[in-house]
């Protein structure tokens, strides 16, 4: 899996590459990155990329011209690489507070593909010419707007690379995450480590009995009791797919808030 980050700062993605689970992973060479500065492909004395905006207003705008060429520069290099299958070519991926969602289901989808190329803008945008005649995909991380695109763009390559095959030392961790299919898209249980007692605070006694069936069904009914409180609109998600079984709505409408008549 390769990812083209197109970034006018380059040297941030150090993080991703140098440190932690997708540093292990990227010195492994299960998966690499490749940055390009828009920088290096304009034509002017001091280096240009961002104009005044047409109409008016605060802040500067991205230019086509330079990330157009960016763009093209890396789908040769990836072809000449063979990075991805020939009649599938990696999209190309604006961070926009106008994009979808991000979300566990897509970074899973993302894993079985073979990469893709980000721009990571900065100032106020992008000219919107070059996002309507190259980019594929529009992604969000949330309701909140950062100062350009690469934390955005790296918290998306982290959600993915950790779902490839041989990153996790225990493929199961990938699988009990928070918002995964495994749990019907629900938050993960709470966790404990030793001590069995920290502070005159005992781990509950079911996770220490050894005992596989009653721990998945501790683990079961807290991942709903903790969503029905922190998140209950993934519950409802769930029971309108058809995913929560009668136990699970037993065990919320002992969990259910007061003056709630029917389970979550």
């Amino acid at each position: 899996m390769r990812f083209d980050l197109i970034t006018l700062f380059p040297e941030m993605f150090a993080a991703l590459c140098d440190h932690g689970v997708t540093g292990r992973a990227h010195q492994r060479g299960l998966w690499a990155l490749h940055t390009w500065n828009p920088r290096d492909f304009t034509t002017d004395v001091h280096r240009t990329v961002d104009d005044r905006p047409f109409g008016g207003g605060p802040g500067m705008v991205m230019m086509a011209e330079p990330l157009a060429q960016a763009i093209e520069a890396v789908r040769q290099a990836r072809l000449a690489a063979r990075a991805d299958p020939d009649a599938h070519a990696a999209p190309v991926v604006l961070l926009s507070p106008a994009g979808q969602t991000h979300d566990q289901a897509r970074a899973q989808v993302w894993a079985q593909g073979s990469g893709a190329i980000f721009i990571c803008g900065r100032y106020e945008g992008v000219d919107q010419r070059l996002i309507d005649q190259y980019v594929d995909l529009e992604v969000s991380l949330g309701d909140f707007v950062l100062s350009g695109g690469e934390l955005g763009a790296m918290v998306l390559i982290d959600s993915v690379v950790r779902l490839l095959p041989g990153v996790l030392h225990d493929a199961q961790s990938a699988v009990q995450d928070s918002f995964n299919p495994a749990l019907n898209g629900l938050l993960d249980s709470p966790h404990y480590t030793r001590p069995e007692v920290w502070r005159d605070l005992p781990v509950p006694d079911t996770l220490l009995s050894g005992h596989h069936a009653r721990i998945a069904e501790w683990r079961r009914a807290r991942s709903l009791q903790l969503t029905a409180q922190r998140r209950p609109d993934l519950l409802e998600k769930a029971r309108q797919a058809g995913e929560l079984s009668r136990k699970d709505l037993a065990v919320l409408t002992v969990c259910q808030p007061p003056g709630q008549d029917k389970p979550l």
